[in-house]
């Protein structure tokens, strides 16, 4: 089912696209756009992780640099019978993970150093198989599609009275105007319903490669808390990216129209649901802690997998860069 409303989202965003195109230059007007848009496709398919992971000023780990992180990452991939995907971390404090890479073969993964200091190891677990799902799903080419899709439709709108030539026809006006307000507002709404729906397939999936859903429930709840204390300059400086992220990348809550994930609690309830239908108890994690008790603090406990951070060579997209 979330397969097939990804697909009649990804249509209907499609569609609202090639209207614009037609509403504001004719026919002429919907093939330039359709041939730009489709050569900003091309482009992000294949440099979409490259920007992604230089926009973080991430930094690619081995089982040499980050022996368990990266041991941890290459036996949930096998479980998920993916390849290996390139394993990354971010020296944040803030924490998040995500997945990016046009397909499995060329799938990475990166997590913060905010995520792995606050979270225990089956936490962990939960989230990067999470970040799996993503990529035996290839959401991440589906959500670079529609990222893609959805910054033509606003680029275009921007540029709409230019191309729609001179006021002579009122009635035209009046069409392109309300086609240049309503079309990136309805863009975006769509790109936000289709983030949000490949976030329950995502829990899904993870909780069957992990094996452990309460484990994964945990870590949301920790992460929705942490990620809405500590700052995310990337999220803040482009919005966009925030739909790349586990929990959102701002201090955003609840279901709405404008959420680029469900909310936290109905994430919780529905690996709870997932949990009861593996008959699974909720058995204490190796650090003597029960994962249902979402309210438990991890604040004070080192890395359950001690990577330490290392002085951070900012990204030119990083808006704290120093020079």
């Amino acid at each position: 089912m979330n397969g097939f409303k990804t697909t009649m989202l990804l249509a209907a965003l499609t569609a609202l696209f090639m209207a614009l195109g037609f509403t504001i230059g004719g026919r002429g007007g919907m093939i330039i756009a359709l041939l730009v848009a489709v050569g900003m496709n091309l482009f992000t398919y294949w440099n979409a992780d490259k920007i992604v992971l230089s926009m973080h000023g991430a930094r690619q780990v081995d089982a040499a640099s980050a022996p368990e992180f990266y041991s941890l990452v290459a036996g949930l991939a096998q479980r998920a019978a993916l390849p290996m995907p390139k394993v990354y971390v971010i020296d944040s404090p803030h924490p998040n993970a995500f997945a990016t890479g046009r397909n499995p073969e060329n799938a990475a993964v990166a997590a913060t150093t905010g995520l792995l200091d606050m979270l225990n190891r089956d936490e962990i677990a939960g989230v990067m198989a999470h970040e799996l799902a993503h990529v035996r799903n290839r959401d991440t080419l589906i959500m670079t599609m529609v990222a893609t899709i959805a910054g033509a439709i606003s680029m275009l709108a921007n540029f709409g009275m230019f191309f729609r030539g001179n006021g002579d026809n009122r009635g035209a006006m009046v069409a392109t105007l309300l086609a240049v307000i309503v079309a990136p507002f309805a863009a975006m709404i769509v790109q936000m319903a289709i983030s949000r729906t490949r976030e329950y397939g995502a829990d899904r999936g993870g909780a069957e490669i992990s094996g452990n859903p309460r484990a994964l429930a945990s870590a949301l709840a920790k992460l929705a808390r942490g990620a809405a204390a500590v700052p995310n300059p990337v999220a803040e400086r482009v919005p966009a990216a925030a739909q790349l992220y586990i929990v959102p990348g701002l201090a955003r809550r609840g279901d709405s129209l404008f959420s680029t994930h469900p909310d936290t609690g109905n994430r919780i309830a529905a690996l709870e649901a997932i949990a009861k239908e593996m008959g699974q108890s909720a058995p204490l994690d190796r650090f003597g802690e029960n994962p249902a008790n979402l309210s438990t603090s991890s604040a004070a406990r080192p890395s359950a997998l001690g990577i330490k951070p290392v002085p951070r060579r900012s990204s030119a997209l990083d808006p704290n860069r120093r020079s």
